[in-house]
């Protein structure tokens, strides 16, 4: 806990007074059994009503100014759990979105999810806990043990004895649940990985008739969860029964040395039925401080989860801007090298320019490195050799914002966002007016579909898009780049979906009426690319080509090979 109690500094009031109103609820508490001490002793003793009545109305008071404080404990410690939770997923949320891929290579998506919302849950719970009962429970231990010494110093060996014990009982299942509440978040996350993969590949599920194996896949991750729930519980539930029966103990020890002290008279009875008050508070508070205990175990594994991310090193530096050389091209790779894992490159020695105006087609088989040089062309990771310069300038040099406001990607994965197709393609451009927006429905053949729609741009948007084919979402998804204007627009195979007639009217939209705009085109199918200005063609991670289709089809054996196993043309 103690790593994030930087989000504590913003709610000082809160930490500070919810604690102390608490506070005096226990004073209160404490002062009860000396009150009914005298109750005993002195009203019903000497049957004086006037003093049962009056020291009644003083417990009643007590217990008043009790529930009174402790409301207002109540409502800081809700605000400010509230608020801390607030801070902490806004914090986590801002931290993943800096995010490079590298980074995002560190954690799964479900990890990350549950980060958000468990973690955050259990540690908004400690917070709570900490304003509402970290002071009052230690507190009323403590000064029951004093009140007990104030009452007879003998008798009181008897609570630092039961303290001892129970502390020491204390930290022994700390220390055994610790590691396992850990172990318990990990088989969270586990659970919602499989949950995202299942909802995110019914299709593909029912297709094979494999609802039965993913369920049982659900099911052994969800009894692997539960077994480490038990094993944590089964160590927590230890210190409930020992704790009780070390009390009782103590409370009979008590009533048998305090009756021979009654009989003698060194002890009033009043005073002996306040000991046993003084050690059923302390119990309670024992068993309050236990909890605290296994909440703050269980919330420091939740934190140290998020300090991970909070924590995480960022690979990817803004320098400062440099000037720009106006006579390069628009885009220029210059030996550019990257890995995923930092050992094996995923990308090796790529050079190529690209200038206003021009396309430039990337072929190759899967897993050549075609995305990744897309990635790179975003900067959502950098290189680790080489260098990248946009606009006369190295890529590094400028806000992440102006890039991806320069250069717009299309992926694979065509996403959309619930909500309207106006607000979705309003995502490449806030300001887009409506003439914009029908112009980028147009050079991306998708004006027709939307405008047959009941509601035409403000038709709604499930979530993902699903109420869309698959090509209409790709169409939707670079109408949504192409809003923006950028000066480079890199399409990631991201044209797949579409037939050869709507693909080949998409590229003379590009090539006539986006002329200012240079585009990247990364496709599987070779007829796709030439056309383009020039093709760069990996094979696994290395550039094995650069040039025109003809020059390609007399000087790269591993395009050539592509074309004639897609069209047959360049046979001999």
């Amino acid at each position: 806990m103690l790593r994030l109690a930087w989000v504590l500094k913003e709610f000082r009031k809160e930490v500070v007074l919810g604690p102390l109103f608490k506070l005096i609820e226990a004073i209160f508490e404490l002062l009860v059994p000396l009150v009914m001490a005298h109750i005993i002793d002195v009203g019903v003793a000497q049957r004086d009503l006037n003093t049962i009545f009056s020291y009644g109305a003083l417990i009643l008071l007590f217990a008043m100014g009790g529930i009174a404080s402790s409301c207002v404990c109540q409502v800081f410690a809700a605000r400010c759990c509230q608020s801390v939770g607030t801070v902490l997923r806004r914090e986590v949320y801002r931290k993943i979105n800096t995010f490079s891929i590298r980074e995002m290579h560190h954690f799964t998506s479900a990890s990350l999810i549950n980060r958000l919302t468990s973690d955050v849950n259990q540690v908004q719970q400690a917070v709570a806990m900490l304003i509402r009962l970290a002071v009052r429970a230690p507190f009323l231990v403590i000064g029951s043990l004093v009140m007990a010494m104030m009452i007879d110093r003998q008798l009181a060996l008897i609570f630092l004895g039961v303290m001892a014990v129970i502390t020491i009982t204390l930290l022994g299942l700390m220390k055994l649940s610790g590691s396992r509440f850990r172990a318990v978040q990990q088989k969270l996350d586990q659970i919602s990985h499989i949950t995202a993969e299942t909802l995110e590949g019914q299709r593909v599920i029912r297709a094979f008739s494999c609802q039965q194996k993913e369920q049982q896949r659900f099911d052994n991750a969800a009894d692997e969860s539960s077994r480490a729930m038990e094993r944590v519980g089964r160590i927590s539930g230890l210190f409930h029964p020992a704790t009780q029966i070390i009390t009782n103990f103590a409370i009979v020890v008590i009533l048998y040395c305090g009756a021979v002290e009654v009989r003698i008279g060194q002890l009033s009875q009043g005073s002996l039925i306040a000991l046993v008050n003084y050690m059923t508070q302390m119990y309670l508070a024992l068993v309050v401080v236990a909890n605290l205990f296994t909440l703050f175990t269980r919330a420091s594994a939740s934190a140290r989860r998020i300090d991970e991310v909070l924590q995480q090193p960022l690979t990817m530096k803004e320098k400062r801007p440099t000037e720009a050389v106006k006579e390069e091209p628009l885009l220029v790779v210059k030996q550019v090298s990257v890995s995923y894992n930092r050992k094996e490159n995923a990308l090796s020695q790529i050079s190529l320019s690209l200038g206003a105006g021009q396309t430039l087609g990337v072929i190759g088989a899967t897993g050549s490195g075609k995305s990744t040089l897309a990635l790179l062309l975003m900067r959502m990771m950098d290189p680790d050799a080489g260098q990248i310069r946009f606009a006369g300038r190295p890529l590094d040099s400028f806000s992440l914002n102006e890039i991806r406001d320069q250069i717009r990607l299309v992926p694979q994965q065509a996403v959309l966002f619930s909500g309207t197709i106006r607000e979705n393609l309003m995502w490449g451009n806030p300001q887009a007016q409506q003439d914009q927006l029908i112009r980028a429905l147009q050079i991306a053949q998708a004006y027709d579909f939307v405008m047959a729609l009941d509601k035409g741009l403000d038709s709604e948007v499930s979530q993902g898009g699903k109420n869309f084919s698959g090509g209409q979402r790709q169409r939707l998804c670079i109408a949504r780049a192409l809003t923006g204007h950028p000066q480079i627009l890199i399409l990631d195979d991201s044209t797949s979906a579409l037939d050869y007639r709507t693909e080949a009217l998409l590229r003379d939209a590009l090539r006539q009426q986006t002329c200012a705009r240079a585009t990247i085109m990364i496709s599987q199918r070779a007829s796709s690319l030439r056309g383009a200005d020039q093709i760069l063609v990996l094979d696994h991670g290395r550039q094995v080509g650069l040039g025109t289709h003809h020059q390609l089809l007399e000087q790269c054996p591993v395009y050539r090979q592509i074309v004639q196993s897609q069209t047959g043309e360049g046979s001999r």
